[in-house]
């Protein structure tokens, strides 16, 4: 089987999110399984200097009115990942991120850049592209790639079949009507039925729309966004689809997020070794600058500060935390006002309170290895990776019922197999109930020790995903 993914980003060669996480993951771990899978995602600036180019790049020739582009074929330089990377310096070339300038700004051509990327896609899937390769499948995610099935429907193409993923419903890359002769899709297709949403065109809705099967990133999630409340004003269109949506739990890189073998933090450890641990958690103090107390309940956050993640509650616990006796270390950025918050509160409080503001990608792996717990207080979170990670690193996570969130930790108080500490109402006072909750499991040495080889023990590898996927993939082929 031949599956094409088309998306944005990819890790390890660019990521804002879990979507990078997923589609660096997922082909891998499908190719596994003998299925040959090709990564469709732009050139951005730098990137084809970090890749082996494998072969010689094809002109696509004026791919939209008065754009033209490339197509090179390349891999990563381990081998893992297919690689088909969209050329189009005036377009990617550019400094900043993916879809923000370097203030912080959307690119105001984003609906053309990621126009660009589905009509190739949809390009490649017909056939053309590509003379010695065309997909069986293809597989889109986001609203970045949301107009691939579009561009496939409006030139009558029925097969490949088409999968598309939606990682969080509250990104939907909104634009006005103006734009369709611009990115060469007819007037006509600006209806109900279609590409509208809301008097605007929206590319996530002709994702969801357009493309023959749906997916989201847990089960929990594909209920709560046919619902009023949790739909983000798509719930009708998603629940006339509930037959061909399906919620698969998104997995983790378990080389990658490895306690026995991770070369980022101080000391291994395993399941049936705890020991590294707490030199971890010593080794976290000093890096923070934080009072060398090996007894304090030591939480971490690692997240984007932005409202959906709940920063504003684990702000508002802090000093629930600290009367405790605990400390608490957050990693992240995003939201200036919250980047601000954080900030007076580690400064008001620097034996207890750390902060680091930026992506670390490797202060993440120590904060998990040397964090007691996880705090998660998501308002809403399709699948979350943090929490994952957490409890491969033997951190308890505390999380919000919602979600992926929901589908993935069990409360230590339900069940004989708790995984962690999990709490119903986006409140402070709810989030201060679990705080306390987890604080007095944690005085309770062996029944902590419980819930963290409970969760240590989980399988979320991405073999588990892709044989669910590839399950997927057969169905799709085979409907009508």
């Amino acid at each position: 089987m031949r599956v094409l993914f088309v998306a944005s980003e990819a890790y390890p060669l660019i990521k804002t999110g879990g979507l990078a996480d997923v589609t660096g993951a997922l082909p891998v771990a499908l190719g596994r399984l003998g299925v040959d899978a090709r990564i469709l995602m732009p050139a951005y600036g730098g990137l084809l200097d970090r890749v082996e180019v494998t072969g010689p790049a094809r002109s696509l020739g004026e791919v939209l009115p008065n754009i033209r582009a490339r197509l090179v074929p390349a891999r990563e330089p381990d081998g893992e990942r297919e690689l088909l990377l969209v050329d189009c310096p005036a377009l990617f070339e550019r400094p900043g991120g993916p879809y923000l300038d370097e203030y912080g700004h959307d690119w105001p051509d984003n609906f053309l850049r990621f126009a660009l990327l589905g009509r190739i896609g949809a390009m490649v899937a017909a056939q053309g592209a590509l003379p010695d390769w065309a997909p069986d499948v293809v597989h889109a995610s986001d609203w970045q790639a949301g107009l691939t099935a579009a561009y496939l429907w409006l030139w009558g193409v029925k097969r490949p079949a088409t999968v598309f993923t939606v990682h969080n419903l509250h990104y939907q890359g909104i634009f006005g009507r103006e734009i369709l002769p611009m990115i060469g899709l007819p007037d006509w297709m600006f209806s109900v039925e279609g590409l509208e949403f809301y008097g605007h065109v929206s590319y996530l809705k002709a994702g969801l729309y357009y493309s023959q099967f749906l997916t989201t990133v847990s089960p929990t999630y594909a209920r709560e966004i046919q619902t009023l409340m949790g739909g983000e004003g798509l719930h009708g269109l998603l629940s006339s689809r509930a037959s061909r949506l399906q919620g698969i739990l998104n997995g983790v890189d378990q080389a990658d997020w490895d306690p026995a073998a991770d070369p980022h933090i101080a000391a291994p450890f395993h399941h049936d070794d705890l020991s590294g641990k707490a030199a971890c958690k010593a080794a976290l103090q000093r890096e923070m600058g934080l009072a060398q107390r090996p007894d304090a309940p030591l939480f971490g956050v690692v997240s984007r500060f932005v409202e959906q993640k709940g920063i504003d509650l684990a702000l508002a616990v802090i000093s629930t935390i600290v009367d405790s006796g605990g400390q608490i270390v957050i990693l992240g950025s995003g939201d200036p006002g919250l980047e601000w918050h954080v900030r007076g509160a580690a400064g008001a409080m620097p034996d207890s309170v750390a902060a680091r503001i930026g992506y670390d990608e490797g202060l993440s792996h120590r904060i998990q290895a040397g964090a007691d717990a996880l705090l998660v207080p998501s308002r809403f979170e399709p699948c979350g990776l943090t929490q994952l990670y957490a409890m491969r690193y033997g951190t308890v996570p505390v999380v919000r019922r919602t979600g992926g969130l929901a589908d993935t930790v069990i409360d230590v108080d339900e069940a004989s197999a708790g995984t962690g500490i999990v709490f119903d109402h986006p409140d402070p006072s709810s989030l201060i109930g679990a705080v306390r909750r987890t604080i007095a499991l944690y005085r309770q040495g062996e029944a902590w020790q419980t819930a963290m080889r409970a969760g240590m023990a989980l399988d979320h590898s991405w073999d588990r995903v892709a044989r669910e996927y590839l399950g997927l993939y057969g169905e799709v082929l085979h409907a009508d």
